[in-house]
């Protein structure tokens, strides 16, 4: 059984930090590529950050210098790294896990559940 948990949401104000945790189980980790995607209220869900199985990144124009994404694959865990918060960061967020490349317009086998993360102006 595949599982991906998030962690490390919450509440913060803006011009501050937070590192979302993904943890994955049941899958060969090494070898997907893992996404971060956000979705706010009324808006579409969208890709911010993607690291693959060979530890290329890519980035969202939104999250571009602020944002960084991470793997440790003996742990089985990605993080994204999230600098200079602002209130339109606000949404929830989900890990995602595939085989191809997310920013190549796949959609992911594997999703997380998502978790909250709200920023305060």
């Amino acid at each position: 059984q595949v599982q991906l948990v998030e962690s490390g949401g919450g509440l913060v104000e803006a011009g501050g930090s937070l590192t979302l945790s993904c943890a994955a189980s049941g899958i060969r980790f090494s070898i997907h590529s893992i996404g971060w995607y956000r979705q706010a209220p009324g808006k579409q869900r969208e890709l911010v950050a993607e690291i693959t199985s060979g530890g290329i990144t890519n980035y969202a124009d939104s999250a571009k210098g602020r944002f960084t994404i991470s793997r440790d694959n003996a742990k089985n865990t990605v993080y994204l790294q999230m600098n200079s918060l602002k209130p339109e960061d606000t949404a929830v967020y989900y890990c995602a896990a595939d085989l191809g490349r997310l920013f190549y317009g796949r959609t992911p086998d594997y999703w997380g559940q998502g978790i909250q993360v709200t920023v305060s102006s």
